[in-house]
């Protein structure tokens, strides 16, 4: 049963950094027992660095100051080291969006939740072991038996952000703190993590969950508190302010969401204003259109242990990309969809069956063969900030992928410019950027070598929503004025179907539907397909989102 009051009482929470402006001001908000307050806001807005100072995370230079920062019963303010470490796990849990850098990439997973457990309660080891795998089975871990002994870096992003909720939740904290839990996870897994967040609230515990996602907050949270430049702008049930906005700012936040918005409309304000309406074809219908990328009965397999049978990761797929179009690849974690997109590159040879680009092989030739080509097809990738060299300027990150360029190379301002970026970028660092600034960068790289055809491996899936939406009307703009083909790989359904002409829906490594984006979607003729569709998390304004705190 659920005890509405405050658990947690934030009143005017000022955060600052060294000498520098504040950058979250005085906001206020409650986290009832039982409940959920979701915070929502673009990239910078203050959520994450408000979620870290609940737990005495901000950082040795943060100024963190508040009327009133309290925590069943406790002040929260001036707490020493000692007193931390007994509230942090047992009392209140953080899940990160990266786990990549949360998880200890020397440990086995098994290990790091293992040690929440040996420190926190009083079971013997084979019990432990036995509550690591139901923690694990709970999250939605593909045979946890066999995950409970890999590292971190054995796994994939969804696998990675699984564990790290299993960890976070294995003490069953009073106050779970969730920081962009499902951005990595595809439809399926996240709407067990929704499931289980909700739990979470069924059973007492309160929830501050940190998100861009506005259709995963509709169907979680009962009170929302809208974060923009530091500042709250709106806040009140779900349900009010999801369906009845009263702020601008959330009305633009709303709309940046591309679930159900027909392909060639504009997300975004900030993107210049075309009449919205479909695409006008690419050539004569009356003429076949021209592949740019064939994929014709393509097979590869890997064999992780003598003991086990290989694994299938793609399994004779035929696939056409036509020029100047998007194929959209959908499917969950595993699907095989990153290891179509290295086939495309030519960074991993299909077994059998073979790839064509631009109508000449392109699989089973040498690299050599390949290289006078590699620049008409370019990768975008969904962590830009790991695919850059730390040291470079971006300047020098995209110089470097212009034939014979330098940093000077007017072609560089060129590139800056057709992706939205002043001409200054070019002397920052990557780490100096916003996310969708990286993104942009990465974009500029891409385009570099003037390619046919892009490669787009979950491009957007970590950006918040109205960033994601420039973006997404980005590429549409350079796919309309350069005549680029798209291969975009995502596990965001609204994502695929808005920017995708034909859409393909690959599970365990096969194409199990394909056909136009509507079809594909409106009539999906695959079961698989109509589960996909069922897990896609929607804005859900009902019951489920309606409460309010303290009501």
């Amino acid at each position: 049963m659920n005890d509405k009051r405050p658990l947690l009482r934030v009143e005017g929470l000022t955060i600052g950094f060294g000498r520098d402006e504040d950058v979250v001001h005085d906001i206020s908000f409650e986290v009832p027992r039982g409940r959920c307050v979701a915070i929502v806001g673009e990239s910078g807005s203050g959520k994450s660095v408000t979620a870290r100072s609940l737990l005495g995370l901000a950082g040795p230079s943060a100024r963190v100051a508040a009327r009133r920062l309290d925590f069943d019963g406790t002040d929260l303010r001036g707490l020493d080291g000692r007193s931390w470490r007994t509230l942090r796990g047992r009392r209140i849990g953080l899940v990160l969006q990266d786990a990549l850098v949360s998880l200890d990439p020397l440990r086995t997973i098994g290990r790091e939740i293992d040690d929440a457990l040996r420190l926190g309660t009083s079971l013997d080891g084979a019990a432990r072991a036995a509550r690591v795998l139901e923690l694990l089975e709970q999250v939605g871990m593909p045979e946890p038996e066999t995950r409970v002994g890999q590292r971190s870096g054995e796994l994939s992003g969804g696998l990675r952000q699984r564990a790290l909720i299993a960890s976070a939740i294995a003490l069953d904290p009073d106050l779970l703190i969730a920081d962009e839990p499902t951005t990595a996870l595809d439809v399926t897994v996240q709407a067990r993590i929704i499931d289980l967040l909700r739990q979470v609230t069924a059973r007492g515990s309160a929830l501050l969950l940190i998100s861009h996602d506005l259709a995963v907050v509709s169907a979680v949270a009962d009170h929302v508190v809208v974060l923009r430049d530091g500042a709250v702008v709106e806040q009140g049930p779900t349900e009010r302010v999801l369906r009845s906005p009263q702020h601008p700012y959330t009305r633009a936040l709303l709309d940046a969401v591309p679930t159900d918005r027909p392909r060639g409309s504009r997300l975004s304000p900030s993107s210049p204003t075309v009449t919205e309406r479909p695409r006008e074809p690419t050539a004569d219908p009356e003429l076949r259109p021209t592949p740019v990328l064939e994929f014709k009965n393509v097979v590869r397999t890997f064999t992780t242990r003598r003991d086990v049978e290989p694994l299938v990761a793609v399994d004779d797929v035929s696939l056409t990309l036509d020029r100047g179009t998007t194929l959209g690849v959908v499917g969950e974690s595993g699907s095989g969809k990153t290891t179509l997109a290295r086939i495309a590159l030519g960074l991993t040879a299909p077994e059998s069956g073979s790839v064509l680009f631009e109508g000449a092989p392109w699989s089973g030739i040498p690299e050599r063969e390949r290289r006078a080509r590699r620049s008409r097809l370019a990768w975008v990738s969904q962590d830009p900030l790991s695919s850059f060299d730390p040291r470079w300027r971006v300047g020098r990150i995209i110089s470097d992928a212009v034939p014979g360029g330098s940093v000077r190379t007017p072609r560089v301002l060129e590139l800056l410019a057709d992706v939205g970026l002043a001409a200054s970028i070019a002397n920052r660092r990557a780490r100096q950027l916003s996310g969708g600034q990286r993104q942009r960068v990465a974009i500029a790289r891409a385009l570099a070598g003037r390619p046919s055809t892009l490669i787009l491996d979950e491009p957007v899936s970590a950006l918040d929503v109205t960033v994601q939406a420039r973006i997404l009307d980005l590429l549409d703009d350079l796919q309309e004025r350069l005549g680029l083909s798209y291969l975009l790989i995502s596990h965001d359904l609204g994502v695929i179907r808005h920017m995708s002409d034909e859409v393909a829906v690959i599970q365990a490594g096969r194409i199990v539907e394909h056909g136009p984006a509507e079809q594909v979607f409106t009539a999906p003729a695959d079961p698989y397909t109509r589960r996909l569709a069922a897990d896609a998390p929607r804005l859900r304004l009902g019951p489920s989102g309606s409460g309010t705190p303290g009501s």
